[in-house]
């Protein structure tokens, strides 16, 4: 829409009237530079869960069942009212797309400063399981005429449960179409050491440490939390474990091995073995050896979700602290609006458009057991974009 402005002037008893059309303003450019924001992403609304969670099972890069397609359905309608009950004790919903939208609306704000060759940015939010999906983003994206396109995961470590699961989407949306894009693709598909992403995790361990009695503190167990995986997915050469470990790793250099530390995973669900050793049971086998005052931190995590807000905070910060009868429990805020955040993701665009890498050596190299031939052709769709 233009802007119509109308100064009126009195010249020689005579009066004229101007009328001006302003141009587009630049926030309605067309945008040069997409940057689509990749996460599993969580149901906003109760009436959202039952579709959620049946993507979900249905994701074959997620897991495979025994007749997926009849079994996927009735695992999510029975697993519905349990996980809506979960959702209506945080809210009512999910708020990571409110996170990932405020993240998004910085990001680009500083790159157009950062790197006014490739502006405008836009940023695209495409999540899996919810709308808005990842297909509907990519249409979206054509739609709006990107010229480059970035598929940048919101998870720091990479995984081909999440990660991986995210790229191959954007793979069949244009292999299922038999379609070549209109855009230039190029992918962040990892970044669990970052400098600026370091900071910011030191720096809310730091602000919560404080929170906790003077004389308490330095005994605080500081316990990184991830989401766990299958072992069956590890042990085909998943490399997640390491690249979360490493994110830990940095963060307690950066605060100077402060305090006793460990990695543990949460949200073990089924009675496959999993990675571990889990939350819940580090929790209180701590507390059974006097370890009583203890700071969650959810380290694989950036934005604030069920897994935070309800798992760590309820399950565990509540009920599982009071059971075990912990002194003081507290969890570490998560990433959500921090400004130093959108400047760690404004940085990975900047470098990542400025390297004109279509994506790390990492992707390149598939699981040594994979089984899914898709990983395969998505890293090669990646690899094979020719960026100008």
């Amino acid at each position: 829409m233009r802007n119509v402005f109308v100064i009126s002037c009195s010249v020689s008893h005579h009066s004229a009237i101007f009328i001006f059309l302003v141009g587009i303003s630049c926030a309605c450019r067309k945008p040069k530079t997409g940057i689509l924001m990749l996460n599993m992403g969580g149901p906003e609304k109760l009436e959202d869960v039952h579709d959620f969670l049946l993507r979900l099972f249905m994701d074959t890069d997620l897991m495979k069942l025994p007749v997926q397609n009849k079994l996927g359905p009735f695992i999510a309608k029975r697993r519905t009212p349990k996980i809506q009950e979960q959702y209506s004790k945080i809210g009512g919903g999910s708020p990571i797309k409110h996170w990932t939208s405020l993240q998004g609306e910085g990001m680009v704000k500083l790159l157009d400063e950062m790197s006014p060759e490739t502006a405008p940015h836009k940023f695209y939010i495409g999540f899996r399981y919810v709308q808005p999906l990842t297909e509907n983003a990519i249409e979206e994206m054509e739609k709006d005429g990107v010229e480059r396109a970035v598929a940048f995961t919101q998870y720091p470590q990479y995984s081909c449960s999440t990660t991986g699961s995210s790229l191959n989407a954007i793979y069949r949306y244009y292999s299922n179409r038999g379609e070549r894009p209109k855009m230039s693709w190029s992918v962040i598909d990892r970044w669990p050491t970052h400098p600026l992403l370091v900071e910011c995790f030191a720096d809310h361990i730091s602000n919560e440490l404080q929170k906790f009695p003077e004389d308490k503190r330095d005994d605080v167990v500081i316990l990184f939390s991830a989401h766990s995986l299958p072992m069956a997915v590890v042990n085909r050469g998943d490399p997640y474990p390491q690249e979360v470990g490493a994110t830990v790793q940095r963060v307690m250099e950066r605060l100077g091995h402060c305090n006793p530390y460990r990695l543990v995973w949460q949200s073990r669900v089924g009675p496959m073995a999993w990675l571990g050793p889990q939350t819940d049971e580090v929790i209180k086998g701590l507390c059974e050896r006097g370890k009583k005052n203890l700071l969650l931190v959810p380290i694989a995590f950036t934005s604030d979700h069920i897994e935070t807000l309800h798992e760590l905070d309820i399950e565990y910060g509540q009920v599982l602290g009071e059971e075990c009868g912990v002194e003081n429990i507290r969890r570490a805020e998560s990433l959500n609006g921090n400004p130093l955040f959108m400047k760690t993701l404004a940085d990975l665009v900047h470098s990542h458009l400025k390297s004109n890498v279509p994506c790390s050596r990492q992707l390149t190299l598939r699981c040594p057991l994979c089984t899914n031939p898709t990983c395969g052709e998505t890293k090669a769709f990646f690899a094979n974009q020719t960026l100008s």
